[in-house]
């Protein structure tokens, strides 16, 4: 048998009936699009999380507190009920009659039904999308459930000086240019010879602008003149390009490296050590990577507990 929830009772009193709204629903009522159906209907596997987790008792021959109905021993709560309700009324001019409000309570026991249902096929084993939102539905709860406590300033800090290298403010380092273009413009050994000269003249100290305006080409993508962090300055100068402006002295003159189709030869200007910026400087990021570790770690404790109570076997070809 179902039960009906009569909401012009007092209190949402329950009410028993062989069945719910069969007197008072109209043929048209019965003929409402199946459009609203099928759209229940991927609400309620969404809802399926619920489903498997609540352990609801089955069978049951008296509505537990809170109900409006059940299905199969699930009940349907009446605040889920309302909240459908309030919902439909939101979208309509008129107020909600009888039909509508008892139109909603249908709904949510055919959306129950096809949760069921899906149950039973073994859908959340075999449907990937099925899978999909379940999964998302669980990761939201638990990361949710972490985001509620708020870490204090003094928490706040001691995670700044905790994870310090995670505040860092890289080193910089200002470099110079000059790029010899190879093939097309010149054979692979006329471009490195005609580096070697330009580096000994810059050695030997002659101006950076005049050596570059006597032997060098304009390189494909500048590299600029305020200083650059490692990553980005790789970007300009390649791998060997870094390693030999960032582990060298102001004034250090490369030898020609392979790059960009030529050679390049590099004067280290100047530099800036990296250093730990501080607490008032970064205080939002520092809030913003505390949560991300809390929510990391209150999802790792409860795959754990998971793990714990649940019982895993392992082909022996499994990695």
């Amino acid at each position: 048998r179902r039960a009906g929830y009569d909401p012009r009772a007092d209190g949402g009193r329950i009410v028993r009936c062989r069945n719910p709204g069969a007197a008072e629903d109209s043929a048209s009522e019965s003929r409402r699009p199946v459009v609203w159906l099928a759209g229940g209907a991927l609400l309620g596997l969404l809802a399926a999380a619920g489903s498997l987790l609540a352990d609801s008792p089955r069978g049951a021959t008296d509505l537990p507190d809170g109900a409006v109905a059940s299905v199969n021993g699930v009940p349907l709560r009446v605040s889920d009920y309302e909240r459908a309700v309030t919902a439909l009324a939101n979208d309509r001019r008129d107020p909600l009659g009888e039909a509508e409000r008892r139109f909603v309570l249908e709904r949510l026991i055919d959306e129950e039904l096809l949760v069921q249902r899906a149950l039973e096929l073994g859908l959340v084993q075999s449907d990937r999308s099925v899978r999909g939102q379940l999964v998302a539905v669980m990761l939201a709860a638990v990361t949710d459930a972490a985001a509620h406590r708020e870490p204090d300033e003094e928490e706040l800090r001691a995670f700044h000086t905790e994870h310090a290298e995670w505040f860092q403010e890289p080193a910089r380092v200002r470099g110079r240019q000059l790029w010899v273009r190879g093939a097309p413009a010149r054979t692979r050994e006329a471009a490195r010879g005609r580096a070697e000269t330009a580096a000994e003249r810059l050695r030997a100290g002659e101006a950076f602008a005049a050596v570059n305006a006597a032997l060098g080409d304009e390189p494909i993508a500048p590299l600029p003149d305020p200083p650059l962090p490692p990553a980005k300055l790789v970007e300009y100068v390649g791998p060997g390009g870094l390693v030999g402006l960032a582990d060298t002295e102001n004034g250090t003159i490369t030898d020609p490296l392979p790059w960009a189709g030529g050679y390049q030869v590099l004067e280290r200007v100047a530099a800036t050590a990296g250093r730990t910026r501080s607490f008032e400087e970064v205080s939002e990021q520092v809030r913003a990577e505390w949560r991300r570790r809390s929510h990391e770690e209150a999802l790792q404790r409860y795959l754990e507990e998971l793990r714990a109570r649940a019982e895993i076997d392992l082909a022996e070809q499994a990695p």
